[in-house]
């Protein structure tokens, strides 16, 4: 599961640098902070094992 939102920020990160130079800013910076998000760094967002219940 790791690995492929891996691959979903990677994607979405490229995808958000082409906007940004295709000259669309918000969406572009958008698409960048969700795969930052979903990628490694933000994958403790999503995983269960570290809440508390």
């Amino acid at each position: 599961m790791g690995f492929l939102l891996w691959i979903a920020a990677v994607i979405l990160v490229i995808a958000g640098i082409v906007t940004l130079i295709n000259g669309s800013l918000l969406l572009g910076i958008v698409l960048i902070v969700v795969g930052l998000a979903v990628g490694p760094g933000g994958w403790s967002i999503f995983n269960k094992r570290g809440a508390r219940a």
